[in-house]
């Protein structure tokens, strides 16, 4: 499976073109990585390759098949946004059990299977917990818990790892690569943190101007 951007523009009504011809490509297991400052146009593509904007021009592949003329419910892509958007009225497992029906998995195994997705971010002991009872960091890794239990068949990730002290995104960081990688999923990461892409980067970019320019891994 690979994820690939061909020649993907965007404008904001009424200003300068934020992406202007972005090509990428994230082979099969792989992590690509986006550096550049706010403002770069990051989170706009990581939007138009889900299906939440829709660009000006270029094309978004999946494992070869276009996919950017299909609503974002049909891409099989994966978007764990910067705000972790939980549901309040469920609580952690319910949360990561949220898209188990669309996968199939029969009512009786959904709790255990979300508990096992926490419990591989870390917060199987949370299981239960409300919300609004989560710290930001533990909110952050029960989306990225329902991210990654959906089975996407690619990964986009906005600064999935903010929030969290340097021990826990240092290996939450490489847990989720490896992972990722076991499903043969590939996955587009924003950081801007280098450091960060330096561990886990197979690919990387930086946005510059509203191209995507290749960054030494």
């Amino acid at each position: 499976m690979t994820l690939r951007v061909e020649g993907l523009g965007y404008t904001y009504p009424g200003w300068p073109p934020t992406l202007v011809g972005v090509d990428l490509e994230v082979g099969d297991a792989e992590s690509g990585f986006l550096l550049g400052p706010s403002g770069s146009g990051k989170s706009t593509l990581l939007r138009c390759i889900a299906g939440l904007e829709t660009p000006d021009a270029g094309r978004v592949l999946v494992g070869g098949g276009r996919v950017d003329g299909l609503p974002a419910h049909r891409r099989g892509i994966g978007l764990m946004a910067q705000e972790p958007a939980l549901f309040p009225h469920l609580d952690a497992a319910g949360n990561v059990a949220f898209g188990l029906p669309y996968r199939g998995v029969p009512r009786r195994e959904r709790r255990a299977e979300a508990v096992r997705w926490l419990d591989l971010v870390g917060l199987a002991d949370r299981a239960d917990a409300a919300v609004d009872e989560l710290s930001g960091g533990q909110r952050s890794r029960v989306a990225l818990a329902r991210t990654l239990a959906a089975r996407p068949r690619a990964v986009l990730l906005d600064e999935p790892l903010s929030g969290l002290d340097p021990d826990r995104r240092q290996a939450l960081g490489a847990t989720v690569k490896r992972l990722l990688a076991e499903q043969r999923v590939p996955a587009l990461w924003v950081t801007h943190d280098p450091a960060e892409a330096g561990r886990l980067a197979d690919r990387a970019w930086r946005l510059e101007a509203g191209r995507a320019v290749p960054e030494p891994v």
